[in-house]
C-alpha cells in the first residue's frame, strides 16, 4: 500500500510539473521572419556587425574522436570577409584555421580568396572548396536581407533551455540555413545546415563584448555533425576590423609574414 503511494504521489508530481511547462506555440505569432533577423542583426552589434571587414579569434579547442577528448592549447582563427555573399557554404573572403597542441599545428588551413592552403602548401580550387563546405554558413545571416534571399520562419525551439524563433535561410542558390535566435535578447544561439559529413550544427554561447563595443561575440562554441559533438571551441579574444597581411593567408607561413 505504501509502495503504491509512493507511486501515484510520484506520477501527480509529474503531471503537475508538466502542467506548468510553458509550450512552445509561436509566442508572437505575427511577427515576421525578416523583422526576427533584422532584431538579431542589431543585438549582435548592428552595422559594424552585419558589415565587418575583419574578425581575428583566439582561445582554446577539444575535439573528440573514438571516446577520446584531446585539448589543444590555442585554437587561432582569422577572417576577412566578402562584402558580398550569394552562397552560404562555398568559401568567400579570406579565412585561416591554425589549432596547436603540444607547440604542434595540428590544424593549419586557409582560403586566399582563391586557393586552399595547408602546411605542404597549395591546393587545386576545386578541391579547396569542398573543404570548407562545413566552416561557411553562419555568415549568411549576414546578408539573409539582402536582394535574392527568401526567409522562411519555421517552428519556434528550445536552445539549451532557451525559447528561441527559427529562421530557414534560402540563399538564391536554394542553399538551406538554419537558425535559432532568442526570445529574450535576439541572440543567435544555433546554425544548421547540410555538410557531406552530415547534418552540421553550431551552438553558441557565453556571449562577451569588448569594453566600448556593440560586437557580441559567443565564447563557447560547440559543434555537431549528425547530433554528435566533434569539437568545442572557447574563444577567449576577438579584434574586429585589424588590417591583416595577405600573407596571413599563404601557407606555409613565411617567417616575417607577422613583423610589424
Amino acid at each position: 500500500m505504501r509502495h503504491t503511494l509512493i507511486v501515484a504521489t510520484a506520477l501527480l508530481a509529474g503531471v503537475a510539473h508538466g502542467d506548468a511547462l510553458p509550450t512552445l506555440m509561436p509566442t508572437e505569432p505575427a511577427l515576421d521572419a525578416s523583422t526576427i533577423v533584422q532584431r538579431a542583426h542589431d543585438a549582435a552589434g548592428g552595422a559594424q556587425w552585419v558589415r565587418p571587414v575583419s574578425l581575428s579569434l583566439s582561445g582554446y579547442a577539444v575535439f573528440y574522436r573514438d571516446g577520446v577528448a584531446t585539448r589543444h592549447e590555442r585554437h587561432n582563427m582569422w577572417r576577412i570577409y566578402d562584402s558580398g555573399k550569394r552562397q552560404a557554404h562555398r568559401a568567400d573572403g579570406k579565412v585561416r584555421i591554425e589549432s596547436i597542441r603540444e607547440d604542434t599545428a595540428v590544424i593549419d588551413l586557409s582560403f586566399d580568396g582563391t586557393y586552399t592552403y595547408t602546411h605542404a602548401g597549395r591546393s587545386e580550387p576545386t578541391i579547396g572548396d569542398s573543404r570548407w563546405s562545413s566552416s561557411f554558413g553562419f555568415g549568411v545571416i549576414r546578408h539573409a536581407l539582402d536582394e535574392g534571399y527568401l526567409l522562411q520562419r519555421l517552428p519556434d525551439d528550445l536552445v539549451d533551455g532557451r525559447a528561441t524563433y527559427v529562421i530557414n535561410v534560402l540563399d538564391p542558390y536554394a542553399g538551406e540555413t538554419r537558425f535559432a535566435i532568442a526570445y529574450d535578447d535576439y541572440a543567435i544561439l544555433r546554425v544548421g545546415f547540410d555538410t557531406p559529413r552530415g547534418w552540421h550544427e553550431r551552438i553558441y554561447s557565453d556571449f562577451f563584448s569588448n569594453e566600448g563595443e556593440r560586437w557580441r561575440q559567443p565564447a563557447r562554441v560547440r559543434l555537431y555533425y549528425d547530433g554528435v559533438k566533434a569539437n568545442e571551441v572557447i574563444w577567449t579574444a576577438y579584434a574586429i576590423n585589424e588590417t591583416l597581411p595577405d600573407c596571413l593567408f599563404v601557407l606555409p607561413e613565411a617567417t616575417d609574414c607577422r613583423d610589424d
